[in-house]
């Protein structure tokens, strides 16, 4: 029997910008989510490649690409365990260049000391930028 409908909580949007994108290696984690499309941040965040993933901090003055999926309690806390909420990434609420407001993973500044800046704020471009 499922909870009455005053119960149950409302699909939490949440923005991925690296290895949870569509064709990345951790979208997997995304199975039975629903897309709600390709997104932007404000520009107020920076994109840093720290190898096999990518790192997002609040603070710097890029724009950064994704998606939004709307995600149930059970797929939240398969993220919230992939990213290691909030002991690594920490999941805080954020604003989108159209006003949303999501749910996306943050590392602190000290956590990316040292790591290149992905300039484009694309996590998919960041060979690109690497080779010129």
């Amino acid at each position: 029997m499922s909870a009455p409908r005053s119960q149950r909580r409302a699909p939490t949007g949440v923005f991925v910008y690296g290895t949870l994108l569509t064709g990345e290696p951790n979208h997997r984690v995304l199975a039975g989510a629903q897309l709600v499309g390709h997104a932007r941040t404000e520009p107020a965040f920076e994109l840093h490649d720290l190898g096999p993933f990518p790192g997002l901090v609040g603070g710097g003055a890029h724009a950064v690409v994704g998606e939004v999926y709307e995600v149930d309690a059970p797929t939240l806390a398969r993220l919230d365990a992939l990213e290691g909420h909030p002991r690594f990434y920490r999941r805080t609420r954020i604003a989108l260049e159209d006003g949303a407001k999501v749910e996306t993973y943050l590392l602190t500044p000290e956590q990316v000391e040292g790591r290149r800046v992905i300039a484009s704020g694309n996590w998919r471009s960041r060979r690109k930028e690497t080779a010129a």
